[in-house]
């Protein structure tokens, strides 16, 4: 993963010109020389992240990491939250490649701000940092961190938030979160989406709610649908719970 082949060493978007394959192939990886490297590039990201998040405390907004892997449903919920009009928000995008899914936010009336990656798997804070100054923190009470399709690397790496949301969608199998326990201990909500297909695949709900209390017993769980609007609403009134307790 990308705390191994150290791709934010920088902390710069454009500084991602390694070869992911050479370094994670390298025998020298876990050497003593290497560990330290990795370190200070975590020690930095994390240093910036507590930046981030004091930017967004400053101006009383939450700050939501969203993770997952791809399809699974992110832009689609923040999509459908916007329907709701329950609070105002903004969304940083974070892809490799195009701004479609922060055009299909902007269309909602959504500020958005796309974050093209180019090889890298995930967002750090440094690009974090970059997004949240093009966000209008005065007009916005929440603003999502939508995050690279990957359940590996956004796990390691802090981008100043105040809460995980982790999805896994029913497509593809409950045994998404034993196979990456490292993401699901991250997260502080994991979201079960695309429950409406539950009858056409081989997905055993309570198996998968087992499996990420097992790894984190505090952890909070919901099942979503966005053909299901109550559900919908459950995880609205999660976010506003947990915007309230922190005033």
């Amino acid at each position: 993963m990308c705390q191994d082949c150290g791709c934010s060493i920088n902390g710069k978007e454009s500084d991602h010109h390694h070869s992911h394959q050479n370094l994670h192939n390298n025998p020298q990886l876990n050497e003593a020389k290497t560990i330290e490297v990795i370190t200070k590039i975590l020690d930095k990201n994390d240093q910036e992240a507590a930046h981030n998040r004091n930017h967004f405390d400053t101006h009383h907004v939450l700050a939501i990491n969203l993770m997952s892997s791809p399809g699974s449903g992110k832009t689609t919920l923040l999509e459908t939250i916007a329907d709701h009009n329950a609070f105002a928000f903004g969304v940083i995008e974070g892809d490799l490649e195009t701004n479609r899914d922060a055009d299909r936010i902007k269309a909602k009336g959504i500020p958005a701000y796309q974050i093209q990656t180019g090889t890298a798997c995930h967002l750090d804070a440094f690009m974090v940092h970059k997004g949240l100054h093009a966000m209008p923190l005065e007009e916005i009470d929440v603003c999502f961190i939508e995050n690279v399709g990957n359940l590996v690397c956004p796990a390691s790496y802090d981008v100043g938030s105040h809460l995980n949301i982790v999805l896994v969608s029913v497509p593809e199998g409950d045994d998404k979160i034993e196979k990456y326990p490292v993401m699901f201990r991250q997260a502080d909500l994991v979201l079960i989406t695309k429950t409406d297909l539950l009858p056409h695949f081989d997905f055993d709900i309570e198996k998968a709610k087992t499996a990420a209390r097992r790894l984190k017993p505090n952890v909070d769980i919901l099942e979503g649908s966005i053909k299901d609007p109550a559900t919908i609403k459950r995880v609205i009134d999660w976010i506003k719970f947990k915007q309230m307790m922190r005033g």
